[in-house]
């Protein structure tokens, strides 16, 4: 399925290696993310009726609130390219909330961030989940961050279930120590 109708279906995901547009502004990769919503045609954006002009409206207030709620309002204008790494990687996950999401993928979003992004992150997913409702799959290698924002966590090895529970059961299990931590 092609990811426009992917994320039409509801459906937003993040990258580990971030994949942002670098030469355009925080905003207007946010406002990119929009695109699933755009509703009009060739012709009545060229003229910019007045129905296009409040779609319009509609996408700015939806991106201005992911700006607000992940605090990236000091980079709003600021070229991706010129942003620090953990910024960025907020950035993205900004923009997989502009897509109006119900089910959020994330892959590995500590990856290469510090202790103190990676805290501000388990904050903001923990917000993503429990204030605006929208249901969250992670991918992630950082223990401190599945045990701070999951329910329910299933451990893989070589692509195969060994466990599946709470964090602290996944992490007591035996299959789980046996393969992570050998023995």
């Amino acid at each position: 399925m092609p990811p426009h109708r992917i994320a039409a279906l509801g459906i937003a995901r993040t990258f580990q290696n971030i994949e942002l547009f670098e030469h355009a502004t925080l905003l207007q990769n946010l406002l990119l993310a929009r695109h699933a919503h755009k509703k009009s045609g060739f012709f009545s954006e060229l003229l910019f009726l007045p129905s296009v002009r409040r779609m319009e409206l509609e996408h700015r207030e939806a991106v201005e609130k992911a700006i607000d709620f992940l605090d990236l309002q000091q980079y709003r204008d600021s070229l991706i390219v010129n942003l620090p790494y953990g910024v960025r990687k907020v950035t993205e996950l900004a923009r997989a909330l502009c897509t109006d999401p119900k089910l959020l993928l994330l892959d590995e979003p500590s990856s290469g961030l510090n202790v103190e992004e990676t805290e501000d992150m388990a904050f903001w997913i923990q917000d993503i989940r429990n204030l605006l409702g929208i249901t969250v799959l992670m991918v992630e290698h950082d223990m401190s961050l599945v045990s701070a924002v999951s329910d329910r966590v299933l451990a893989l090895n070589y692509g195969r279930p060994i466990a599946t529970g709470t964090p602290a059961e996944v992490q007591a299990h035996p299959e789980v120590v046996r393969a992570y931590l050998g023995g």
